[in-house]
């Protein structure tokens, strides 16, 4: 297994922690491969950087998530903001531009990153952004995301989440009736009882900047980085899935399947695992062009 060294970055406002597995400077040459999140952090990435180990590998923890800690007085998780500590990351690595890979949220830093600064990435993987800008029913959409924030604060984790995998399940475009019979949060094995925390990052409103940022196409497109848009074969008809073509659309290129399905290339870290082999094999063949 390829050693692990974490490092801490000051940026304006926060303290980034990442971790380095394999050189720096790089073998052969070989731009560094980032693997990013949103608002997941770098332990989520920890099996499929496991099959890269011919080459360097870095994860980080963006801004006020697991280590990364922030000093800023906010609590939003902001793409553009997220983006400056990436190019300040990039720049700290002294390797030269990278190739990135981001998925979900870490989708949606990416392309603020390749917008702002486009000489900072070789290839960009944007593996399902939810971009619900893009969607036809974004009405619709957002004003579940709001009932999802509501129940989260009214009634805790287990009632918000519940609501979230309903929202993320749902095939198509989504109606105005969504929510009218709030699913019960023991059928998904979720808890019921509300432990008081209103902290989690993905039902408490911080990171609605992020579903709610609208890409550049115009600079997207004038951007040097090539960019695939990656779908997993799983999500076919779902909300990112969704995002994702009208993304791949907007840039007038096609989608790029890769295995499984949002969480394709996770391990056992969070007990929802996908085909992680199988997707690095892909985001290989997919890096190599």
């Amino acid at each position: 297994m390829t050693e692990i060294d974490t490092r801490t970055l000051e940026v304006p406002g926060a303290t980034i922690t990442y971790d380095v597995r394999g050189p720096l400077p790089t073998l052969e040459d070989r731009p560094p491969l980032l693997l990013i999140g949103q608002p997941m952090s770098a332990e989520g990435f920890g099996t499929l950087a496991s099959h890269f180990t011919e080459r360097t590998v870095v994860t980080y923890d963006p801004r006020g998530l697991g280590r990364s800690t922030r000093d800023d007085g906010v609590v939003e998780n902001r793409p553009e903001q997220q983006a400056e500590d990436l190019h300040a990351l990039v720049r700290a690595l002294g390797a030269g531009p990278v190739e990135l890979f981001g998925s979900s949220g870490g989708a949606i830093t990416g392309l603020a990153l390749v917008t702002a600064h486009p000489e900072d990435v070789v290839t960009f993987v944007a593996h399902e952004p939810p971009l619900i800008e893009l969607l036809p029913d974004a009405e619709h959409v957002n004003a579940a995301t709001d009932l999802i924030t509501r129940t989260y604060h009214e009634k805790g984790w287990g009632a918000g989440m519940a609501l979230f995998i309903a929202q993320t399940s749902w095939q198509g475009e989504l109606t105005p009736d969504f929510g009218a019979e709030p699913p019960d949060p023991a059928t998904s094995g979720l808890p019921v009882d509300d432990d008081g925390s209103r902290d989690d990052p993905l039902l408490s409103g911080n990171s609605a900047p992020v579903t709610a940022y609208h890409p550049d196409i115009e600079a997207l497109k004038a951007s040097p980085t090539r960019i695939v848009v990656a779908v997993g074969v799983e999500s076919h008809g779902l909300i990112t899935w969704r995002t994702s073509v009208a993304l791949a659309d907007a840039l007038g290129v096609e989608v790029t399947e890769f295995p499984s399905h949002h969480g394709g290339f996770l391990g056992d870290e969070f007990g929802q695992p996908g085909e992680p082999l199988a997707f690095a094999t892909r985001l290989h063949e997919v890096l190599a062009g």
